[in-house]
């Protein structure tokens, strides 16, 4: 019988990483399957309701246990503006979801990085070279080309929802990137997590329904696949090189059209797909050069 475990503590930490994030990506396609599933009985506000109360009752030990730590803050400003971008931008990913083959969806949902640029230059004031500012046109160019056939089909709406939710993801991210430096991630998590709860009550309210206990565990098997795909991908960048396991996370999109064709029978559009392909060069040719000048040691002074 094989040892499981003592294969797994063989492998070199590039491999172990490589599987956590495999696991994140077959996850998160287990997510958003589950969201499209349920879309015809629940609303993106709705499913985004019970995501937010997973990921609060999941943290409520941390809160209970130091409940003054936990909400300790110097700028509750732009945490309240990071969790109604992250709770806004929750509701037009499950929309889009719901609307959009899975392939596509995912796929858009990958120009969150592009959309970091932008944000990076005019909120956080860096410089950006031309290799990333090329790579970001490059990679905007991609996107008008996955949305020939959305805009062909009607379909332009839950097109614009991914790309308007992958900004709005961008924002949250920059905005960690700014409280990060005084914060720490626990906190910026209980924040998002109880704002981003009490943030989802009103949509959910407007078309509340009391949902079945079959559905109601789908729901909450929703819910907690976010949150293993959040512990997978976090475990898989914390024991690979950031640059080998980057370009794993793109596999999602191979899930995704394999999902999609098993169980709703999505025939994944070429000229999409090409889009996409042009989309996740892009990303990656940013992601790796990001990693690539953190990397480069400081000039030597000279004077």
């Amino acid at each position: 019988m094989v040892d499981l475990g003592a294969t797994y503590g063989r492998l070199s930490a590039n491999m172990r990483g490589a599987l956590w994030m495999l696991a994140s990506a077959i996850t998160f396609t287990l997510m958003t399957s589950l969201i499209k599933y349920l879309g015809a009985d629940y609303s993106p506000a709705l499913q985004t309701f019970y995501r937010q109360a997973a990921g609060l009752l999941v943290l409520a030990p941390i809160i209970v246990r130091d409940p003054v730590g936990a909400f300790r803050t110097s700028r509750p400003g732009i945490l309240l503006f990071r969790s109604l971008a992250g709770t806004l931008g929750l509701v037009l990913a499950f929309w889009a979801y719901q609307e959009l083959p899975l392939a596509e969806a995912n796929a858009l949902s990958f120009t969150r990085t592009l959309w970091i640029v932008p944000l990076a230059i005019f909120v956080l004031g860096e410089k950006v070279g031309p290799w990333r500012l090329g790579a970001t046109l490059i990679g905007f160019g991609g996107v008008l080309i996955m949305l020939q056939p959305s805009i062909a089909n009607a379909v332009g709406w839950p097109a614009a929802a991914a790309l308007s939710s992958a900004a709005l993801f961008a924002m949250t991210i920059t905005g960690m990137k700014v409280m990060t430096r005084d914060h720490s991630v626990t906190v910026l998590m209980v924040w998002s997590a109880v704002l981003g709860f009490v943030l989802s009550i009103p949509l959910a309210v407007t078309e509340w329904r009391w949902p079945d206990p079959v559905d109601l565990a789908l729901l909450a098997a929703m819910g907690v696949l976010g949150l293993v795909t959040q512990v997978c991908y976090i475990k898989g960048m914390a024991l690979g090189d950031a640059a080998a396991m980057a370009p794993i996370d793109y596999t999602r999109l191979v899930f995704a059209i394999l999902f999609g064709l098993v169980l709703f029978h999505e025939i994944p559009n070429l000229v999409t797909m090409l889009g996409a392909l042009v989309v996740i060069a892009s990303t990656l040719v940013i992601t790796l050069r990001d990693l690539h000048s953190k990397q480069q040691p400081p000039p030597v002074r000279t004077e």
